[in-house]
């Protein structure tokens, strides 16, 4: 009997033991089949400095470097440069610097000359035109582009000797015409200039 009940209890326990061993095998499945929550990303994280290298171009803000360029002025017929009324010298530099090609090279130079022969000239931008006067005598003359050529208005240009060449719709207005290809007389420019400016000129 004893042995009988020794048999049975050996028995038993092998039973319980695959039991046991059979239950922990469905624990160790039901876990590795269960499925993961999902890890809700924020969208408004923000991007480290790794992701950040590799934002798409469009996405990046561009930086102030502050040497940012004006736009350059308006060309109206014939090439003149569209300056706003203003009164000085910036005004009339802006205008020289967006005359067209060889035309700004003629704005300096004729410039310059007026400035030698007139000492503390008056100078404006009025009618899309560089002009020069004398303080208590008004402007005497006057600089406009077009297409082939830089005209130098004198006002009273009929009183000058010799009389400028290129004639006028106004009796007293004559015209000197500069082309790219022409010879420029700075003494006899000078002369006329110099005469203009001590005659009365149009009103300021």
């Amino acid at each position: 009997m004893p042995d009988q009940a020794n048999a049975m209890t050996k028995r038993t326990s092998k039973k319980s033991a695959k039991v046991a061993k059979k239950a922990a095998a469905k624990q160790v499945a039901a876990k590795a089949t269960k499925p993961r929550k999902a890890v809700a990303q924020s969208s408004a994280r923000k991007p480290t400095k790794a992701t950040a290298k590799k934002l798409p171009a469009h996405d990046a803000v561009p930086k102030a470097t502050g040497t940012e360029v004006a736009a350059k002025p308006t060309l109206l017929s014939g090439g003149n440069p569209q300056i706003a009324k203003a009164y000085g010298d910036a005004a009339v530099q802006a205008y020289i610097a967006a005359m067209p090609g060889w035309k700004s090279d003629v704005g300096r130079r004729l410039d310059a000359l007026i400035v030698r022969t007139v000492p503390g000239v008056l100078k404006a931008v009025k009618w899309n035109s560089p002009i020069y006067g004398v303080e208590g005598q008004g402007w005497f003359l006057g600089i406009h582009c077009f297409t082939k050529y830089v005209k130098v208005a004198f006002f009273r240009g009929a009183s000058l000797r010799p009389v400028p060449p290129g004639e006028s719709k106004s009796k007293d207005t004559r015209y000197l015409d500069i082309h790219e290809d022409g010879q420029l007389d700075e003494a006899q420019l000078a002369a006329w200039v110099k005469q203009a400016s001590e005659l009365p000129g149009e009103r300021m």
